[in-house]
C-alpha cells in the first residue's frame, strides 16, 4: 500500500493566514500615517523656526520685518525676499510653503510679523492645518486638533 504525500496548504489555513494579514495591516496602516504626519509636522517647525531666525538678522539689519507670500511654484521674488519659501530640500519634495504676514492686532510691521507654513495642496493634515508663529512666541495651527501642531 502506498502513501500519498501531499505538499501544500489547505484552503483553510491560506484564509487563516490571510484574516491574520488583514488584522496586522488594520492595526498598523493608522500608526504609520499618524507617525508620517508628525514627520511632516517637525519639518514644518524646524523650517518655521529656521525662518524666525532668518527674520530676526533681517529686523537688525533693516530695522522692519519682511511680508512676503509664496508662489504656487513655491518661488518668492530673490530680490525682494531673501528667505527660503518652502520645507524639505526642493519645492518638488516639500509638504510645506512658507509665508509672512502682519500679526493680528494694532502691531506694526516693525513690532511683529506672523510666519505660516501652509500645507500645498496635494497634501493634507486636517488635524494640524497650517502652523503659525509670531515673532513675539505665539505658536499656533489652524486645524481641527491645535494641541498636536507643536508638540
Amino acid at each position: 500500500m502506498k502513501h500519498l504525500l501531499t505538499a501544500g496548504f489547505s484552503l483553510i489555513e491560506l484564509m487563516v493566514v490571510i484574516a491574520i494579514i488583514g488584522i496586522i495591516a488594520g492595526i498598523a496602516y493608522p500608526s504609520y500615517n499618524s507617525s508620517v504626519l508628525k514627520g511632516r509636522r517637525a519639518e514644518a517647525q524646524v523650517a518655521l523656526m529656521d525662518l524666525l531666525q532668518q527674520q530676526e538678522r533681517y529686523m537688525t539689519q533693516r530695522n522692519t520685518y519682511l511680508k512676503f507670500t509664496t508662489a504656487n511654484n513655491g518661488t518668492t521674488d530673490p530680490s525682494v525676499v531673501p528667505f527660503k519659501a518652502f520645507t524639505g530640500d526642493n519645492f518638488e519634495n516639500s509638504h510645506y510653503t512658507l509665508s509672512a504676514s502682519l500679526c493680528d492686532g494694532s502691531l506694526t510691521i516693525q513690532e511683529c510679523v506672523r510666519l505660516e507654513a501652509k500645507l500645498k495642496k496635494t497634501d493634507s493634515d486636517p488635524e494640524a492645518g497650517t502652523l503659525r508663529i509670531t515673532t513675539s512666541g505665539v505658536k499656533d495651527c489652524t486645524g481641527s486638533k491645535p494641541g498636536v501642531c507643536w508638540k
